[in-house]
């Protein structure tokens, strides 16, 4: 048996979570999964009540004992700082050292994109998710004052950049054999000749891959123009964060958009991305979709062939029969709509 912890967070991420483990379950009656899944009340209540975020020892545990982190949104507004999440999805990134940040970004209908001519869509970007801008490494002088100065510094390492660039022609290799890298090497002197110098050095070694080098704002620009010259994607922390959302908004936006956050061979993160949204919580309202698809790709990465695209097939089923929540055109409730998600994705497995 391997352990899946499950933790639905806040706002609607206990409501997405709890449809997403009855998928397990009901997957698990058709093929035996030998999944334990694992409830943690990480989130805001457990914060407010006993300021913990990520227990003591649990990343140990987590390394030691599980498979996989499902995970369903952060955010309350009662923490307004977003301390906890701060200490509970950080905490996970850094301490499992998931350097990985894959989002596909998969049209399920062409009347989900904001993109005229746009009739299909399946492109992976990846995002260097332990390094960058990101880092926190920086800090402020003279706060408060007229003449504060605030920093904070680009942290680029020959190890983390090498890792996400060779994970993406690894990837492209299985794919369709094409791999964008994205930069900004003509604004960002240092660490953008460190991505330029380990790209050229693969692009050399996977001589089977189409390897191409774009600056970010082209790369967005070619994104919005036209998605379909892209297979696999891949760019620093920033730099990849702003790609992955203006992906998800080309396929109908973070309702439909699920991620994974990955140490390859080692215990990863998976959560749907949208936020927690306590404006809908606890109304039946929230869309199930994205967890859906998180727990797809997270059957991808633990390898159980063919789960995967069978949830992808019954969400393209379900959005093109408008059996979907209010946010996707439908009017189904969250439990209707994983209703209808269940009876489609079970038809294919």
């Amino acid at each position: 048996m391997r352990k899946v912890a499950v933790v639905g967070g806040d706002g609607i991420g206990p409501e997405v979570m709890a449809q997403a483990t009855r998928l397990l379950e009901a997957l698990d009656k058709k093929r035996p999964l030998s999944l334990t899944l694992v409830q943690k009340d990480w989130g805001a209540e457990r914060w407010l009540k006993e300021k913990v975020g990520l227990p003591k020892d649990a990343l140990a545990e987590l390394k030691a004992e599980y498979s996989a982190v499902l995970f369903g949104a952060l955010g309350d507004p009662r923490i307004p700082d977003m301390a906890h999440g701060r200490e509970i999805l950080l905490g996970m990134r850094f301490g499992l050292d998931l350097y990985v940040n894959m989002r596909p970004a998969q049209l399920l209908h062409p009347r989900l994109t904001p993109l005229k001519d746009l009739t299909s869509l399946d492109l992976m970007i990846l995002r260097e998710n332990t390094e960058g801008l990101y880092a926190g490494v920086g800090g402020t002088f003279k706060e408060g004052t007229p003449e504060e100065v605030a920093q904070d510094m680009e942290v680029n390492t020959r190890l983390g950049v090498e890792r996400i660039q060779r994970y993406a022609f690894d990837l492209a290799r299985r794919r369709r054999k094409k791999v964008c890298v994205v930069d900004k090497n003509n604004a960002v002197r240092f660490g953008g000749s460190l991505w330029q110098r380990v790209f050229k050095q693969l692009k050399a070694e996977y001589s089977d891959v189409e390897a191409t080098h774009l600056l970010a704002d082209v790369a967005a620009m070619e994104l919005v123009r036209n998605p379909a010259r892209f297979d696999v994607m891949v760019a620093g922390n920033l730099i990849g964060d702003i790609l992955t959302d203006l992906g998800a908004a080309i396929i109908g936006g973070l309702g439909v958009a699920p991620s994974a956050n990955l140490n390859p061979g080692q215990v990863s993160l998976y959560e749907p991305v949208h936020g927690s949204a306590p404006d809908i919580a606890g109304k039946g309202l929230a869309n199930p979709l994205a967890a859906f698809l998180t727990v797809g790709l997270m059957l991808d990465e633990l390898g159980y062939p063919g789960l995967g695209p069978a949830i992808r097939d019954g969400a393209t089923q379900c959005v093109a029969a408008g059996k979907t929540t209010r946010d996707l055109g439908g009017s189904l409730g969250t439990v209707a709509a994983a209703d209808a998600l269940l009876e489609h994705i079970l038809a294919r497995v």
